[in-house]
């Protein structure tokens, strides 16, 4: 009977429909990380002068990387309860709940008062609204990747599976080129109105995100699910019961893809500029140029994962990471915008862009459909709070800690990638198999 089911699917799915679940989970995903990296570099850039003041810069910046930190922790709540939603009700449901959470969110921070005009109230406030950014993010990853996954057919789930994950580069690559325009303002106009803009604009782009996935159709396979029955009663509860061990291993193999990526992406704006000299600008352009690279890679990767597995791929990435820490911050301690710019373009373009290409479509394949969005949020979402909003923060700690020395930091992503390496060899690739 399943075989049945299986073989039938790819007729009931028209092509165009297919396509069009792809556009809608990559569009979406792109605006809500768009939204969600906003707030990381203005953390480093505005929010340490202008909502976490201090006579000491470096407990400013601290402060505002614990507020950057703090969503991540929140993520692992956001993932249960929408996941619980995507299990028990549909996927599409869930990913229009997120993103207007998340569009929210995100204009209300562009229109708060700050320390200034309101005092203590500034930072609790955006620290709120930040918590509400993490629980959106914590539900979208989820849904949009198996948006994309369970409307593929199994030759092809690796290219569709890594679609969504194009959100990230895409979204980075938004607001990088965002906040390189604004920055060109007078500082004083900058730190008054000009930071505000990215942020009130985004809603434009949420509307547009609503729009495209309102007009989809509930996924193919949890369809199917539902017409037979085979609904989690508690999703969460399910999940823990009888795919505790997936769960860890989706936790343990995410600590390469989330802390370093951190680190070249959000920590190295604040590292280059306020400890190497660099120029706002430039560091910027460097991280837009390696997403821009990034965009072109994953969907390749993903391609190519169709035919050689993603384990290999996804261990190609973590071992190149590993190997390329110390180069990279040695490329950095050059102060050359030349050496910067290779240097971020090797690291996200290159090394991570395989990692994160994989990641979606190897979760998803080791859980069943009635656990599956749970089970790959809660497990995705758990080791981005250990290791991914944690990092920027870590980082710091460790640069003032060792006066101002990077060697700790390259050897903090050493070991992100070898507890990655452990998690992996327990993973069967399963790219041959229905799901």
């Amino acid at each position: 009977m399943a075989q049945v089911q299986v073989s039938v699917q790819p007729q009931e799915v028209p092509k165009k429909q297919a396509n069009k679940a792809l556009v809608a989970s990559m569009v979406g995903s792109s605006i809500e990380w768009f939204d969600f990296f906003l707030y990381g570099s203005m953390a480093s850039l505005v929010f340490n002068k202008l909502f976490f003041p201090s006579s000491d810069p470096v407990v400013g910046l601290l402060l505002a990387y614990l507020s950057f930190g703090l969503s991540f922790f929140i993520r692992p709540l956001g993932g249960v309860i929408f996941s619980h939603i995507g299990d028990k009700i549909g996927r599409k449901k869930t990913l229009i709940l997120t993103l207007s959470l998340m569009g929210g969110a995100t204009f209300l921070i562009g229109v708060l008062p700050d320390y200034n005009a309101i005092g203590i109230w500034a930072p609790i406030l955006l620290i709120a609204l930040r918590l509400l950014q993490g629980l959106g993010i914590g539900g979208e990853w989820g849904g949009s990747v198996l948006l994309a996954v369970e409307y593929s057919k199994k030759e092809n789930r690796g290219f569709y599976g890594s679609i969504p994950q194009l959100g990230v580069p895409v979204g980075m690559l938004l607001g990088t080129v965002a906040i390189s325009l604004i920055s060109t303002l007078p500082e004083e106009q900058f730190l008054t109105w000009g930071w505000r803009l990215p942020f009130l604009l985004s809603a434009v782009l949420i509307i547009l995100g609503l729009w495209i996935r309102n007009g989809i159709d509930e996924t193919p396979t949890f369809k199917e699910a539902k017409e037979s029955g085979n609904i989690a009663k508690i999703p969460l509860i399910d999940t823990f019961r009888y795919n505790w061990k997936s769960v860890l291993i989706v936790v343990g193999a995410k600590f390469i893809e989330t802390g370093p990526f951190y680190i070249f992406a959000t920590f190295v704006i604040a590292y280059a500029t306020g400890y190497l000299g660099y120029n706002t600008t430039t560091v910027l352009m460097a991280v837009a140029i390696a997403n821009f690279v990034c965009i072109i890679m994953v969907p390749t990767m993903g391609k190519l994962s169709d035919k050689v597995g993603r384990k290999p791929i996804y261990i190609a990435g973590t071992v190149g990471l590993i190997l390329f820490a110390f180069p990279y911050f040695y490329l950095l301690s050059l102060k050359s915008p030349f050496w910067l710019t290779v240097a971020t373009i090797i690291a996200i373009g290159i090394l991570w862009a395989p990692i994160e290409a994989m990641m979606g479509t190897m979760f998803s394949e080791i859980f069943s459909t009635n656990v599956r969005m749970t089970g790959i949020s809660v497990g995705n979402q758990i080791g981005a709070a250990l290791f991914g909003g944690t990092a920027p923060l870590v980082a710091l700690a460790l640069l003032n800690a060792f006066n101002d020395s990077w060697v700790p930091i390259a050897i903090y992503i050493v070991v992100a990638g070898i507890i990655s390496l452990i998690s992996l060899l327990a993973i069967q690739d399963k790219r041959d198999l229905d799901l």
